[in-house]
């Protein structure tokens, strides 16, 4: 179990752009028309989240004999990982829908990027986080506002606790697996968008490390839009990773499961590295499950030593400071080009979050 580290007194300033300190105040000013304040938050994710680069890992490419890998670093983000499309995307429609209260359960990051956006839209944030996690990103969200409370019971316990106090209290339920569902999806597939934008075309695969499943299924979502529209030639084949038979989306797809099943709570142990990848429900499994099947996937089970390995290995060679969990999908890709040799073509893999 990691510790708390000290935390950073700049974390508000650091994390967004005088710009939207600017906005944000405008966005707080209910002298001010609902339409104009909205705009105003709009203009902040427009400034502040996605176009996340996508570079080619040509070092790694040299060390590892892989023919044109890119990578899609979500760590451009303002907390620094890919939560925040899908935390500024809710406290936007929160805020159109006349919510004055957003409420989340996490185990750390998706709770600081909630907290943040709430902090900018000027919603009071209620944060439910599992009583034996220790995440470095509590004093975060605490600095931006939000409101922590421990919850006794697994992070599914948690999100069981956070969606009950919405429907008492009448938030905005912003947990993984409700009716935002659809909301959180069509806010990580503007990410197929990004890459296309670059690629102008959908690469063979796309390698994603998973846990509740939204954003693979985000990004599938997006790219069978694309190739509906005509923009792309293909589809990508989605390729899903996790840690070692810990999580419910890889165990049912190897297992040829129809539907997404869930895991035994007492088996699955928390370390330092799977932790944001651990689950024994994926509230998105089956969107997907359904996107790695449709798409012709697959889906890996990677071990901690491998994701330290890699993340290593991306700091020296590629100058990125990566969480080891967030390099399950690029480790699965690499696997898979040992084990077949994968033909030349263009291949994608997301990092999900920096240190």
């Amino acid at each position: 179990m990691k510790t708390e580290k000290k935390p950073d007194p700049n974390f508000l300033q650091k994390a967004i752009s005088p710009e939207s300190k600017k906005l944000s105040e405008m966005v707080k000013d209910t002298s001010l028309s609902l339409l104009d304040r909205i705009e105003s938050f709009e203009d902040i994710i427009n400034l502040e989240v996605g176009d996340t680069s996508l570079s080619r890992a040509r070092n790694i490419e040299r060390e590892t004999g892989f023919r044109q890998l890119f990578l899609k670093f979500e760590g451009g983000n303002p907390t620094g990982t890919q939560k925040d499309r899908i935390a500024f995307a809710q406290c936007l429609d929160a805020l159109r829908r006349g919510y004055d209260t957003i409420t989340v359960a996490t185990c750390g990051n998706y709770g600081a990027s909630v907290a943040l956006a709430a902090y900018l839209a000027g919603l009071r944030c209620v944060i439910h986080i599992p009583e034996n996690y220790h995440t470095d990103r509590i004093s975060e969200m605490e600095m931006a506002g939000g409101e922590v409370h421990r919850v006794v019971g697994t992070y599914e316990d948690t999100v069981q606790a956070s969606s009950e106090a919405a429907a008492d209290e009448g938030w905005y339920d912003a947990n993984p697996g409700g009716a935002n569902t659809a909301l959180q999806i069509m806010a990580y597939a503007e990410m197929a968008n990004e890459i296309y934008d670059q690629l102008r075309d959908a690469p063979k695969i796309i390698a994603v490390p998973v846990s509740n499943g939204t954003l693979l299924a985000g990004i599938y979502r997006g790219f069978v839009s694309l190739y509906k529209r005509g923009k792309t030639s293909r589809v990508p084949l989605m390729v899903a990773a996790s840690s070692t038979h810990k999580n419910p989306i890889v165990y049912s797809f190897k297992k040829g499961m129809e539907n997404c099943v869930d895991l035994r709570p007492e088996k699955i142990k928390e370390t330092v590295v799977n932790e944001p990848l651990i689950n024994w429900h994926s509230f998105d499994g089956e969107e997907a499950l359904y996107a790695i099947r449709q798409s012709n996937g697959s889906a890996h089970n990677i071990s901690d030593e491998k994701m330290l390995k890699v993340s290593k290995l991306l700091k020296e060679k590629e100058g990125l400071h990566v969480l080891p969990a967030s390099v399950a999908g690029l480790v699965a890709l690499l696997e898979i080009d040992d084990q077949k040799e994968l033909e030349p073509d263009r291949y994608v893999a997301v990092l999900t979050s920096r240190r």
